[in-house]
């Protein structure tokens, strides 16, 4: 069973995305902040990160940015999400070192798809 770590300061949508993700199958750990969310990757190795891009002590942006500089966690696919759907986030999300971004409210059937793509590239699934 994959594991995604969900970094995400609002705990209304922590709670919701992580119920959804345990039943479609996924083991599913949470960081609050971005600084608990880098060392949750080195500790816990999930398969894939979805990563807030607005977050307290260090931002999302910073947050992948360690995560990829780190050998132990660079290989480990990161979405971003983001409530800004502005021109331009996506861009910005792949500069920091994300792999993929998606909008927040997060349409659960289209951020599947995006996990699973990933996950199958990466050879997880």
């Amino acid at each position: 069973m994959p594991k995604i770590l969900i970094v995400e300061d609002n705990e209304m949508n922590r709670d919701m995305l992580s119920r959804r993700l345990v039943r479609k199958g996924y083991d599913v750990v949470i960081a609050v902040d971005g600084q608990a969310g880098v060392e949750m990757a080195r500790s816990e190795r999930p398969d894939l990160i979805l990563m807030d891009m607005g977050l307290p002590v260090i931002d999302g942006w910073e947050a992948t940015r360690r995560v990829r500089q780190d050998a132990d966690t660079g290989a480990i696919p990161v979405i971003a999400l983001t409530a800004h759907a502005m021109l331009g986030d996506r861009e910005k999300a792949i500069e920091a070192g994300c792999d993929d971004h998606d909008t927040k409210p997060v349409d659960l059937a289209r951020l599947i798809g995006k996990i699973e793509a990933l996950l199958g590239a990466k050879g997880a699934v």
